[in-house]
């Protein structure tokens, strides 16, 4: 086995550990003697991959993490273009979602997806045309809020909607103010950007 695939290997059987025993106890209760025991590595071997249960937890979020490979709203004429992809991707990834973002997760991989989708939405907004301000920042933040809102309900098994059901209940709910903040000629960006819904 080379050298990279041995690292990829030692990282992904560390990674899985802490899903398996986030899934079983919860994030706060997992210590990284836990991780070890159950990635069977040694001390050393995890300390030379991650610096803590935390850098573990985080380099699982990349798996989640990708707002940036998803089609941008000047590339598809739609803005939140990423929405039924990632509920897609999340339905695909349950089992590390379910770890990453449920009730036993600690909040803290939470925060930092809250971060990036709030600015992967920013972004979106102000290549639509609406204006850097505080009152686009309380717009982002009710954007982010109702897609993990959604995103939440599924991963804590509150709701079985499909995807498609998922993504049309977050545009229902985003799309009127979106509108109000948006200039009525649509796009200050590179071409039209439709907003579908509502």
């Amino acid at each position: 086995m080379s050298g990279d695939r041995r690292v990829r290997r030692t990282r992904r059987l560390v990674q899985q550990a802490l899903v398996e025993l986030i899934l079983e106890k919860g994030y706060d209760a997992v210590t990284v003697t836990d991780v070890i025991a159950r990635a069977d590595v040694g001390r050393s071997t995890f300390y030379a991959h991650f610096t803590d249960k935390q850098d573990v937890l985080f380099s699982n979020l990349d798996e989640l993490a990708f707002l940036h490979r998803l089609p941008a709203a000047g590339e598809t004429g739609e803005l939140f273009a990423f929405s039924r992809p990632m509920f897609e991707h999340v339905r695909e990834q349950e089992r590390l979602v379910r770890a990453l973002l449920g009730r036993r997760s600690g909040g803290l991989v939470q925060a930092r997806g809250e971060e990036l989708l709030a600015a992967a939405v920013r972004n979106e907004l102000v290549a639509a045309g609406a204006r850097p301000s505080a009152e686009l920042d309380l717009l982002v933040v009710c954007v982010v809020g109702a897609f993990m809102g959604l995103m939440r309900a599924w991963v804590d098994g509150a709701t079985s909607a499909s995807p498609a059901e998922l993504d049309a209940a977050f545009r229902a709910a985003v799309t009127p103010g979106v509108r109000l903040a948006l200039p009525p000629d649509g796009c200050a960006g590179s071409g039209p950007v439709t907003v579908v819904g509502g």
